[in-house]
């Protein structure tokens, strides 16, 4: 599984929107959306935020 599946599987486990989500991390909606599409990557401060 890659990342933006993962990422996807995790955000939906934890009942979270990927509004929730950015708020949570200091970042945007438009960020996340992009991150579960493959669009772009995450640099790795935010990395460390994001628990597997």
């Amino acid at each position: 599984m890659d990342f933006p599946e993962r990422l996807r599987m995790l955000r939906k486990e934890k009942e979270l929107s990927q509004e929730k989500l950015a708020e949570k991390l200091g970042i945007s909606r438009q960020a996340i959306s992009k991150w579960e599409s493959g669009q772009s990557y995450p640099y790795s401060r935010y990395g460390y935020r994001i628990h597997y």
